[in-house]
Formats: C-alpha cells, structure tokens, sequence
C-alpha cells in the first residue's frame, strides 16, 4: 500500500513538473475569426464585369486588395488606365486557373478557419484588449506565402499545396524550401508573420545574440498560440534536423561563444545563422538552417520557465536582449 501511493505520488509530481503551462483552456474565449477569399470572388469573373468589379472588390476586401495587387502580383493600383486589363490578364492566365483548381483540392480552408480560431483564442487570453485581424485568402502566382498590415493577415494559398506539387518542382525549388509548402504550415507562418508585424524589430537588436532572441520571441509567440503544435512545424524542420539541434545544443553554443560570434553586427554572420537555407554553414551539413534562431527559442523558453512572474506580454515586449539572456539561467 505504501509503495502504491508513493508511486502515485511521484506519479503526480512528474506531471505537475513536465505539463507545458502554455497547454490551457480557452473554450470559454470568444473569438470570431473571419476569412474573405479573394481568390473566389477575383477569380469568378469574366472580362466584361472587371471595371465594375474593381470598387467593389476593394469595398470588399479593404486594404488587401492594395496589398495584392501593388506588393503581391505587382500590377499597381486601380488609379491606372489599364488596370481593368492588368487584373483580368491575370485572372485568365492559364497558371493561375491550374492553380484555382489545385487550391480548391488541396485546401481545406474550413480547417484553417477552426485552426486560426483557436489560434486566436490563445491570443485574446493573453492580449485582451488587442483585436483580433481580418484573415484575407487569395492565389498570388507563387509571390508571398503570407502578407500583414494594420488588422490583416493574407495568405497564398497556392503556396501551401504540399512539398510534391509538380508545380514547386517545375519552378525549381529547392528541397529545403518545397519541404514547409504544405497546408500544415499555413497556420504557423501566419501566427509568425503577425507576430513580427505586431512586435517589429527595433534598432537594438543589432547583433547575432539580439538577433537570435528575438527569433526565440517570436517562436515562443507561437510555443503560446498553438500549444499542442509539434516543434517541427512551429519553426519548418524535419524530426531528424529537430534532433540535430537538440543533441548539438551544447555544441553550437560553445561554438558561437568561442567563435565571439554573439556580439558580431556582421551583416552576412546574422544571416548565417538566422536565414533560411539547406544548413547552417558553419556546422555540418546535417544541420538545419536557422540554428540561431532555435537557440534563441531555448533561450526565451528558459527565461520564461526561470521567470514566473513575467507574462506573455511582458516577454514580447521586453527588448532587453541582453537582460533576457543574463535571467534566463540557459546552460545547455
């Protein structure tokens, strides 16, 4: 009987102590997420209907409409003469309606309203009194997988058709890049892309260490809104390179501290170990890329685990790089 109920005591502390606090209940936070497709209401019309469509589509969608057509399929704006003409030669080119049927059977754009409602749920418990964005949806050519401004989030769907799409490999993509094209990853680079836009980069993150923990910042940003993500997805990588990092942790930090990489403002170092690519290229070719930015995700996770007192809101707002590192206790 004794040695039952201290197994069920140790039982009850193993939990207590490896539960992700991120993991909580938010069925009660009312959010309304809304999705409007402009692919669906651009892509129905016919060439007589375009010069009359255009106000409406803008009525409609607001500034995205500004968005994808100056940033995304770089036709201008409606003020132009010809852009009636623009915009209807991109709704007929022969690509993009490939592409409106792929979208239509590889998207389940149900799911990603439910999976950005809950995403959201988690946001508004930790910042009530911020509104949650318009989410806009559209097919762009292969240009911008997501897109952000004041209250808006974009996303191409047709860059998210999943890692076989003959469409990828006709393009030439690389592997590294073909690997996070798929509806999963939807999500996740939403959140990240609205969390950059809300939490921008200020001047003093100038150096490789500042660099990495904001990244960790943004990552931990999304550790809050989609807790039951698998790390692969938060930050695009495979399990094997996933392990990679977590079995070379030690080793990669001693290296940048050896190395007096931390403090470097070079240019070219930051993106070394910040950027996506094949693999970080001072380490070996088994290594992902963007190992500073995992590192400082480690980073942020200690400091917030060393750290009860401080909350998601004080964390994105904190910009002490420095400060984070020195109270976060890291020692991998």
């Amino acid at each position: 009987m004794k040695r039952t109920f201290l197994l069920l005591c140790l039982t009850i502390i193993f939990f207590s102590c490896t539960r992700n606090p991120l993991k909580i209940n938010v069925s009660s936070v009312s959010v309304d997420v809304k999705i409007k497709h402009l692919d669906v209401d651009l892509l129905k019309l016919k060439q007589d209907q375009m010069v009359a469509a255009i106000p409406v589509l803008k009525s409609s969608h607001g500034e995205f409409f500004d968005l994808f057509t100056y940033r995304m399929i770089s036709i201008g704006g409606s003020e132009q003469a010809n852009f009636p003409e623009l915009l209807y030669l991109f709704v007929s080119d022969t690509l993009i309606r490939e592409l409106e049927t792929n979208v239509a059977e590889k998207i389940d754009t149900i799911k990603l309203r439910k999976d950005l409602e809950m995403a959201f749920r988690h946001y508004r418990y930790y910042f009530p009194e911020k509104q949650i964005p318009a989410v806009y949806t559209c097919i762009s050519g292969f240009n911008q997988s997501v897109v952000t401004a004041n209250m808006l989030i974009g996303i191409s769907l047709d860059k998210y058709l999943g890692a076989d799409s003959p469409f990828y490999q006709q393009l030439g993509l690389p592997a590294y890049k073909r690997r996070n094209m798929h509806q999963e990853k939807m999500v996740p680079d939403a959140l990240y892309g609205w969390a950059v836009t809300e939490w921008p980069k200020t001047d003093n993150a100038n150096n490789l260490l500042s660099q990495m923990i904001y990244e960790g910042k943004m990552l931990y940003f999304m550790d809050a809104m989609l807790p039951e993500m698998n790390d692969t997805l938060k930050i695009g990588y495979t399990k094997k390179q996933l392990d990679y990092c977590l079995k070379s942790e030690s080793s990669m930090w001693t290296f940048l501290a050896e190395q007096k990489l931390l403090f470097s403002t070079d240019r070219m170092t930051i993106k070394r170990f910040i950027d996506d690519g094949p693999y970080t290229t001072a380490f070996t070719e088994q290594s992902p890329a963007r190992t500073g930015a995992w590192l400082g995700w480690q980073i942020v996770r200690s400091y917030m685990n060393q750290n009860k007192e401080v909350n998601l809101a004080d964390l994105m707002d904190n910009t002490d790089f420095q400060g984070i590192l020195n109270q976060s206790g890291y020692r991998p």
